[in-house]
């Protein structure tokens, strides 16, 4: 099950219209019909409040001040190196990390967002700030693809379309697309992370609504940073809540397969949705295999 990165807009910390009008619209709908839920929006194109028309800036500074745990876009003989965006919209992250010289793939189970997405990215433009613009002539632009599946399953075709999994991707980012997903389905997302990202890989996370009651469910679902942590130890296995939906954190002992947080740091610049008060709320999470 694949959803549209999610960013329904809050300018505070209170439910808003949209917020409401998103969890409505999900409401008394099993999780096995949140795809079709998902792609009737699309389809619509009215309302996509997670749509903000361009990458989240968080990412974009992140990109531009190359640290030191982002593998280089090419590698030996200059191939390029793979990244994965699930529920990527319409396309924005993969039309900057192109930029980068990397081959970005973007996963969506809406047919009518791959239509949004294969429109949009055949003229992306120079971005809001330049973003879109070849960022180094000598490395040169990687290519931007989108391809319909379920980022859960691999025998469904996308994965060939990005070239087979092999030894996984180099970049995943999960730009809020794990709170579009219930929170039964976190266990899955956790494995199936460590799964997909290459033994050198990393893991970006823009980690949202950091700031929104547990119990206010979703989607957008409340994400603390902890849960992150929590669903790493042991990529798969149940985490737990108390009867305000917050996590109750357990003494666990890391997994062979667990995924460890290398940095994490509160952006400077991040979409509106994730400022209350003026104080930025987001923060941004990097993971590698253990």
């Amino acid at each position: 099950m694949t959803t549209p990165n999610v960013n329904a807009p809050p300018a505070s910390a209170a439910p808003t219209q949209n917020q409401d009008r998103l969890k409505t619209f999900f409401a008394g709908h099993n999780e096995d019909l949140h795809p079709s839920r998902w792609d009737a929006l699309w389809q619509a194109g009215d309302f996509l409040p997670w749509d903000r028309g361009f990458a989240n800036p968080a990412l974009i500074d992140t990109l531009k001040s190359k640290p030191d745990w982002l593998p280089k876009a090419t590698g030996t003989g200059g191939k390029r190196k793979r990244v994965l965006v699930p529920g990527c919209g319409k396309g924005y992250d993969l039309a900057l990390f192109a930029a980068y010289g990397y081959d970005a793939y973007g996963i969506e189970i809406s047919a009518n967002a791959l239509v949004a997405a294969e429109s949009w990215l055949k003229d992306p433009g120079e971005g809001k700030e330049g973003e879109h613009r070849v960022q180094d002539e000598s490395v040169g632009r990687g290519d931007a693809k989108v391809l319909l599946g379920d980022f859960f399953e691999d025998d469904d075709g996308w994965l060939q379309g990005a070239g087979s999994l092999g030894d996984g991707f180099d970049v995943v980012y999960d730009c809020t697309f794990l709170s579009a997903l219930a929170p039964s389905v976190r266990p899955a997302w956790a494995s199936r992370m460590s799964q997909l990202l290459a033994p050198d890989g990393v893991l970006i996370c823009l980690e949202f609504p950091t700031h929104k009651p547990a119990k206010s469910g979703g989607p957008p679902w409340s994400l603390p940073s902890v849960v992150y942590q929590e669903l790493f130890k042991r990529p798969g296995e149940e985490i737990r809540y108390d009867e305000e939906g917050k996590l109750v954190p357990e003494e666990k002992q890391e997994s062979e397969d667990a995924l460890v947080r290398i940095a994490y740091w509160k952006p400077t610049r991040t979409h509106q949705v994730g400022i209350i008060n003026g104080e930025v709320k987001d923060w941004v999470s990097v993971w590698k295999h253990k």
